[in-house]
């Protein structure tokens, strides 16, 4: 692994660790370029999925911190393509608020596939695929 990728993994852990440790809004906003894409595609929490731009990571990011108890990201297997880390990564969550059939205090669990794409150590594309256990 050149040094480049291992920095890009290495910032892409971080990532996770900060969202994971509740950090929100701008310093989340460190990590991503200005002009930064998140593409949520389609799944069981957002049947339409979601297209979100530096703002709207910054105002999500918020949302969720008050509907999240705590959350950990997994990670499974990472890998580094080009500019492009690729995790398998198991997501757990206590809520608190329901969400479907789980109640306030419950625990959510999905499977997530990313793909995330960095500029000068920034993200600029994140692609995530979401598969949610039943909630």
């Amino acid at each position: 692994m050149t040094t480049e990728n291992h920095q890009i993994l290495e910032i892409t852990k971080n990532y996770l660790k900060d969202i994971a440790e509740g950090k929100t809004g701008d310093e989340l906003a460190i990590y991503y370029s200005e002009s930064v894409k998140q593409i949520e595609y389609p799944n069981h929490l957002f049947p339409e999925g979601a297209i979100r731009n530096l703002n709207d990571l910054k105002e999500a990011s918020l949302r969720g911190k008050s509907v999240l108890i705590s959350q950990n990201y997994d990670i499974q297997k990472s890998y580094v393509a080009g500019n492009t880390v690729i995790l398998e990564t198991i997501w757990t969550a206590e809520i608190a608020v329901p969400i479907g059939q789980t109640p306030a205090g419950g625990k959510m669990k999905a499977y997530f596939a990313q793909f995330i794409e960095f500029e000068d150590g920034k993200i600029i594309c994140q692609r995530t695929y979401d598969c949610f256990e039943p909630f």
